[in-house]
């Protein structure tokens, strides 16, 4: 696995897609299969830790009195 800490989104996300391809074919040895999990499970924690950290920058807008306004995403009906 990559160094975690200089990963962007999207190498993880693509780390993440090659380990689950691999453990979905079935032929990885359980001991191979269990660290393989164990890097999936890391990965997935850094994508999460980054959606989160930009979840929260989206969420702060500078308004035009230069105060912090919530931004709310709506969903399309």
């Amino acid at each position: 696995m990559e160094e975690e800490n200089n990963q962007s989104f999207e190498e993880a996300m693509l780390e993440l897609e090659k380990i689950v391809e691999k453990l979905e074919k079935g032929d990885v040895p359980l001991e191979k299969a269990i660290s393989y999990y164990q890097d999936g499970m890391k990965l997935s924690k850094i994508c999460s830790d980054k959606l989160t950290n930009v979840q929260e920058q989206m969420t702060k807008i500078m308004n035009e009195q230069g105060q912090l306004e919530t931004f709310e995403v709506r969903e399309e009906e």
